[in-house]
């Protein structure tokens, strides 16, 4: 019941700043801006890793209430994570790079934006019907659906954050680096875990993942 939305977070990006390579050399202003932003980032990633596996290790046979309770959470604290990460932009001022003062901002307003989404599912989430498993599971197919949709915001608001040099001087700071989660998995029941939804190499749910219930 939980696969779908499982596999929806698994296959969208979640803020984790998954950043690669290092390339040249950055100057000290980009390097201190970096810094200053992935030491208050931290704790926020952590908190939307972990918000994350809450969700994917809630085994799909669950109890409705069980599961609703799991993502309810989650999306809390995934919303309140982003809009700390919003504040840690803001915080860390414009960085110093071409159109920092534009990048700043528009990662702000869509971190908000997120943060503003990721309020609706809890509220749709936490609206389903828990008496019914049918009902509820044909609501958690569309808070899925949702979900897939402001993922895509996320991207957005990622790749102004870590495009160019920038990007290489936030993938040196241990900050921004990507968490394991802290969360520990729910024990596998009959109907298996939420937590191997099937994704392609692309990261994005397949085919046979988005067909699950």
């Amino acid at each position: 019941m939980n696969k779908k939305l499982a596999a929806a977070l698994s296959g969208g990006a979640v803020l984790v700043l998954v950043l690669s390579g290092c390339g040249d050399d950055e100057g000290d202003k980009v390097n201190d801006w970096a810094k200053t932003f992935c030491d208050q980032a931290q704790p926020q990633i952590q908190k939307r890793a972990n918000a994350n596996q809450l969700i994917i290790s809630t085994a799909a046979d669950s109890k409705p209430a069980t599961i609703q309770a799991a993502d309810s959470k989650a999306f809390q604290d995934i919303a309140d994570a982003d809009r700390a990460l919003a504040k840690a932009v803001e915080s860390a001022g414009a960085p110093p790079v071409a159109n920092g003062e534009k990048i700043q901002q528009d990662a702000i307003k869509e971190l908000n934006a997120t943060a503003v989404a990721y309020d609706g599912l809890k509220k749709q989430v936490d609206a389903l019907d828990t008496s019914n498993q049918q009902k509820f599971a044909d609501g958690l197919k569309v808070v899925s659906d949702n979900l897939a949709k402001i993922q895509n915001m996320d991207q957005d608001a990622v790749a102004k954050l870590q495009a160019g040099e920038l990007g290489q001087a936030m993938a040196k700071q241990p900050g921004c680096q990507t968490p394991k989660a802290s969360t520990p998995p729910a024990s596998p029941k009959a109907g298996g875990p939420a937590s191997t939804p099937a994704t392609s190499p692309s990261g994005k749910p397949s085919a046979s993942a988005k067909s699950e219930e």
